[in-house]
């Protein structure tokens, strides 16, 4: 048979496939067949079939829907500040040219730390009484104590407590992504809207930024579906708490199986967690991107 450059091509893609047939679709599969069946392989009972039972525990759960409600704000405020900061940096960084490449090495530091440990460096430096944030701050003479905001405790800004690791760490990776995308803008056509006249802006938000579409939404969806599915950064600062004030549908869903010995609950809530996001992963690719759209 002639090896043609289709076939080439398809053999040097089948380990890869394999991997991922084996160890990415056969366990999704078994995770959605799970969510149709009530039973606890801790206590051995055997595997009950409850239809769209799990589903319908799950709508109704008002722990499913405040849980996701806290991953929706969670979610939107992380990317939001991770955008924000990574398009400044990264135009900061295209501005300055070759003179940003040892800037741009330091600035990438915190994508090489683990999330883990991100979130217990970010726990010791917001922990009541004796947190160094809070500790700068009364120095400062900006709080009138050490203990006066309490980062970790209070449930009204528990939750942006516990984004700011996830922020710091991968602002750097919107910031690479952005600033490559910068590189293929043409400059003639930057040139030509100087010269007739526009602002900086004018140049930002009618120029660079539609340009830039493909890869915002590239940055977006990566860094929604990431932030959307976070676990370890808040497990090891309030591990849900306080008042489940920080209780994402990952921690849920963890919850649940391990917990709570209920792995069909857990499953069904995981594959209404993966469709959310996948419909709007389409939603922002059609939206921000505009496939076949010149404009």
């Amino acid at each position: 048979m002639r090896l043609t450059d289709r076939r080439f091509a398809a053999l040097l893609m089948l380990p890869a496939a394999l991997f991922l047939a084996v160890f990415v679709a056969l366990p999704l599969l078994q995770f959605v067949f799970n969510s149709f069946f009530r039973y606890n392989p801790i206590a051995g009972s055997p595997h009950t079939f409850v239809g769209f039972g799990n589903y319908v525990r799950a709508f109704t759960s008002a722990e499913f829907g405040n849980s996701a409600l806290r991953t929706v704000v969670y979610t939107v405020m992380v990317v939001t500040f991770e955008f924000v900061l990574g398009l400044t940096v990264a135009l900061l960084f295209s501005g300055l040219g070759n003179r940003s490449r040892i800037f741009r090495t330091i600035f990438l530091y915190p994508l090489m730390i683990a999330p883990i440990v991100a979130g217990l460096l970010w726990r010791f430096l917001l922990i009541d009484n004796s947190g160094i944030v809070n500790q700068l701050l009364y120095e400062a003479h900006l709080i009138s104590s050490p203990n006066q905001i309490q980062w970790l405790s209070d449930p009204n800004i528990a939750l942006f407590s516990v984004a700011l690791p996830d922020i710091w760490l991968t602002t750097s990776f919107i910031s690479l992504v952005l600033f490559a995308g910068l590189q293929n803008v043409p400059g003639e056509i930057l040139e030509a809207a100087r010269i007739d006249g526009a602002r900086y802006p004018t140049l930002l938000f009618r120029i660079i930024l539609p340009l830039l579409r493909p890869v915002i939404a590239v940055a977006l969806i990566v860094r929604g579906v990431d932030a959307a599915r976070a676990f370890d950064t808040i497990v090891v600062q309030t591990n849900g708490g306080p008042q489940n004030s920080t209780n994402v549908l990952s921690l849920l869903v963890y919850n649940t199986q391990i917990a709570n010995g209920n792995p069909g609950l857990a499953s069904a809530m995981g594959t209404i967690y993966l469709i959310a996001m996948m419909g709007i992963a389409i939603i922002a690719v059609l939206t921000i991107w505009r496939p076949g759209s010149d404009h």
